[in-house]
């Protein structure tokens, strides 16, 4: 039960971070927390993900310093792991909920735009937030809640607001 409340507050913290390295530290120690979570209740593909999202979020924190070329193979690595994970670890199509969840955010933060950070925070709410469902977790089902409502906030405040503004400024030029 610890590692699911230290895996709530951690998820919740890291959309709320505007820097992209901070952010991806606090999500990695997410990761570890929700893998020892999940491991304990037996959700074994939640777990492996747990482990896998801390190797792929501590590496991008470095992406600048990983050649270009490197980097776009990492990606196909890493979505291939979280496929072959899927099939390995299949307990029923509730398996396809955080595997979905994690192809999404494995994208989204490999790109460099923390914009997309904030997007994905919507969809690993929603897919993730629905497997916690079926395992009956109600903090993380309250986690990705909370990261759903937060990740749209977040996208409102800092993507579509200034957006809003510029548009407004040119209307009244």
């Amino acid at each position: 039960m610890i590692f699911s409340i230290l895996a709530f507050i951690a998820l919740v913290i890291s959309i709320c971070i505007k820097n992209r390295k901070i952010s991806l530290r606090v999500q990695s120690l997410n990761c570890i927390f929700e893998a020892l979570y999940a491991y304990t209740i037996g959700a074994f593909t939640g777990a492996f993900l747990g482990l896998f999202n801390f190797i792929r979020s501590s590496i991008f924190i470095y992406s600048e310093k990983i050649n270009k070329k490197l980097y776009v193979f990492l990606l196909f690595i890493f979505e291939a792991v979280i496929i072959a994970n899927c099939i390995y670890t299949w307990n029923g199509a509730i398996s396809i909920f955080p595997s979905v969840g994690s192809i999404i955010r494995t994208y989204c933060l490999w790109q460099k735009d923390m914009k997309k950070v904030r997007i994905s925070g919507v969809t690993t709410a929603i897919f993730y937030g629905i497997y916690y469902i079926y395992y009956q977790s109600l903090f993380l089902v309250l986690g990705y809640l909370v990261l759903l409502l937060v990740s749209m906030f977040s996208i409102y405040e800092n993507d579509m607001k200034s957006k809003v503004k510029i548009e407004k400024k040119m209307v009244n030029c």
